[in-house]
């Protein structure tokens, strides 16, 4: 059954991915339509958690957010599968870097974790690997169609990168220290985990629920280089990154440091422009379950 929904589905993927720009967008508003006017995908999940992380909003505003988010994630998911024909000269004009040399200074010493949000286009930050020497990981959600699987990894392995599951991130990230091979891994961290994996919990957007410490513990144990990825969407079909650091030696940040400085830079990207931010994420889902040692008094 995999094997043929796959075949059913990829020639319409195939066909998408080589849609000249103008009718690709077309598709785009065509698509939101559907999903927004007339199915109504979570719409229900989405408006819950804009009124619950922006209290002082009115309606009007919240509904504004709602309706350019759920375009930008028509056009956002139509663009991943655009990668599938995307050249490299292509995405080096549609994605481009602000400051590239920030990462090319630090890897020169030693290898780095770059986290950052669902926000913007996170697909096409595997073209960082364009611009560096050190090998490049991204860390991914596998997905249950090993056909589709498959033609995910191959898409946006394009670049030179080299995806793995989280599962796999801690052995790698630790075969190539031991190893002394500077790397570059790329993850995205603001999901939420389950709350029997949670160890640790804090304010984001203003409500306290569990936040993934993984990345600031690797970096604390080998002593790793981590700078937020910052992605914005300057206009249709065109984004600009931005490499902020958030440490050069994890060794000597205190606990809980690099995610609360991940957090606090995760925040600000969203309230810039919150139809940016993936919404439909349920990411506050366990608000209700916080320990009693994380209850902050408002």
């Amino acid at each position: 059954m995999q094997l043929l929904v796959f075949i059913l589905a990829y020639p319409l993927l195939w066909l998408i991915s080589i849609l000249p720009y103008r009718i690709f967008y077309l598709f785009s508003d065509f698509i939101y339509l559907l999903v927004y006017r007339i199915v109504g995908y979570r719409k229900k999940v989405v408006h819950a958690n804009l009124s619950l992380v922006f209290p002082e909003k009115n309606t009007k505003e919240l509904k504004r957010i709602e309706k350019e988010f759920y375009k930008h994630m028509c056009d956002m998911f139509l663009e991943m599968v655009k990668t599938m024909n995307l050249s490299k000269a292509e995405v080096k004009k549609r994605y481009k870097i602000k400051n590239i040399e920030v990462i090319q200074e630090i890897e020169k010493e030693k290898s780095i974790l770059i986290p950052c949000s669902h926000y913007a286009n996170w697909e096409w930050n595997v073209s960082l690997n364009l611009y560096v020497k050190s090998k490049g990981y991204a860390v991914y959600q596998r997905v249950s169609n090993k056909y589709f699987d498959k033609m995910v990894k191959d898409f946006r392995s394009r670049w030179n990168t080299t995806l793995i599951t989280r599962n796999e991130t801690v052995k790698t990230v630790m075969r190539n220290y031991k190893q002394g091979i500077t790397s570059i891994y790329g993850m995205v961290s603001d999901q939420s985990p389950l709350v029997v994996h949670a160890h640790y919990w804090d304010k984001f957007m203003g409500i306290t629920v569990p936040i993934f410490v993984g990345t600031e513990a690797l970096a604390r144990k080998m002593d790793l280089a981590v700078v937020f990825l910052k992605v914005s969407k300057v206009k249709r079909g065109y984004y600009e990154a931005e490499f902020i650091p958030i440490t050069l030696a994890g060794k000597d940040t205190k606990p809980n440091e690099i995610t609360k400085k991940f957090i606090a830079l995760t925040e600000a990207q969203i309230r810039e422009k919150p139809e940016h931010y993936f919404w439909t994420h349920k990411r506050w889902k366990h608000r209700d379950k916080v320990p009693p040692e994380y209850l902050i008094e408002e």
